[in-house]
């Protein structure tokens, strides 16, 4: 029998896991490291026992818990896998649902500071015209959508659930937000669900550029000056890509290490943080709160899902790229927030102006929903607000 109902989550870690955690980071077995390396060869160990030693001692999961908490979560059983969610309706009766999709390496945790001025702009200074309701899956193998129950769960198998999700809420009509994994998962749903989808929003950064020629078509008469931009760009991308490499191939092998090891789990996280936010930040918790970062490690560590969300990975390396035929109608309107100022993104990837919102923010990467979520918040509703 189909179990399509929703169940009431609450986040709950038990007090063994936690004092485990605090025993594992107390003996940690450290490497040493070449002198003068800094970041260029990873995390730098000075840097890496600092910020354990305050994950152990000084940052404090029982308060991140409960403010996490106080956001009201569910989860639902969709192709035998548990999809965990968090679903916060506005007070205003005219709110559009909003799908809200994280990527790699994040979670739900990375929309905690957006969530309260999309459902309620009045009580943080906007128009409650622009109000949403919010959906905010956690994807599957990534945080409590685990344990995964059979291989074959990417991107396109996650759109398919979400957009059952969408449904079981009853929402015939929603918008959807993502960046990273996310943007893949709503512009399929932009493509493929356009009676339900009223516009996709997505988020990007000028590294982005990298990928043309693999998700997204390389123009034909693009500038050499251009294709010089574009090639340096890859280069940096090619020496960056070890960590999709490895979990695209050995998700397993990695497994081991992520799921053992806190500090392992800390730093393979980290080093995202560092070289995907705002290059004027020295640090990582210079661009991201510090507490919020280690709330998504600890989401990671404490639900195991750093080996599932690695094989997340590799089953979309593996997938067929074959989404079906095309639709019978235009896709969704579409949107693109991007962070971090470089014109050459658009003329990579949006060379004849489909997309008919595109913004450019100076500040901000990877993670705008941490980084500057203001400035994030500003463009959704913008978006959106021609469409309800």
């Amino acid at each position: 029998m189909a179990d399509d109902g929703i169940r009431p989550f609450r986040i709950e870690v038990p007090q063994a896991d936690l004092d485990d955690l605090a025993d594992r980071l107390a003996r940690t077995r450290w490497p040493d490291e070449p002198p003068g390396a800094g970041w260029s060869r990873g995390v730098p160990l000075g840097y890496l026992e600092q910020l354990a030693a305050y994950w152990r001692g000084g940052y404090d999961w029982r308060a991140q818990e409960a403010r996490l908490n106080r956001l009201p979560q569910f989860t639902t059983t969709i192709d035998e896998q548990t999809i965990h969610f968090l679903h916060v309706r506005s007070p205003e009766p005219g709110a559009l649902p909003l799908l809200t999709v994280h990527g790699y390496p994040s979670s739900i945790v990375e929309f905690m500071e957006v969530i309260g001025p999309l459902v309620d702009p009045r009580a943080h200074g906007g128009d409650p015209g622009d109000a949403f309701h919010v959906v905010a899956p956690s994807l599957p193998g990534f945080g409590f959508s685990t344990p995964v129950r059979r291989p074959g769960w990417e991107v396109a198998h996650t759109t398919g659930a979400f957009a059952e999700l969408m449904r079981r809420l009853g929402y015939q009509r929603y918008g959807a937000h993502g960046g990273d994994i996310g943007a893949g998962v709503v512009g399929i749903l932009g493509a493929t669900r356009q009676d339900r989808v009223v516009g996709t929003h997505t988020v990007s950064s000028p590294a982005a550029v990298a990928l043309a020629g693999q998700f997204f078509p390389l123009p034909p008469d693009l500038a050499e000056a251009d294709r010089a931009r574009l090639e340096e760009r890859q280069r940096v991308w090619a020496d960056a890509k070890g960590y999709l490499d490895i979990q695209s191939t050995r998700p397993q092998t990695l497994a081991y290490g992520l799921t053992d090891s806190p500090a392992g789990q800390l730093a393979w996280i980290v080093e995202k943080f560092k070289e995907w936010t705002d290059e004027r930040a020295e640090l990582p918790e210079d661009a991201v709160d510090r507490d919020q970062l280690l709330t998504n490690v600890s989401l990671y560590w404490f639900t195991r899902s750093g080996a599932s969300a690695a094989r997340f990975i590799y089953e979309n390396a593996h997938a067929a790229r074959d989404w079906g035929a095309a639709p019978a109608a235009p896709p969704a309107p579409q949107g693109l927030a991007q962070f971090g100022a470089d014109d050459l993104l658009r003329r990579v990837m949006d060379p004849e102006r489909g997309i008919q919102h595109w913004t450019v923010f100076e500040r901000g990467d990877h993670f705008p929903a941490m980084e500057v979520p203001e400035l994030l918040v500003g463009d959704v509703r913008a978006f959106f607000r021609r469409l309800r």
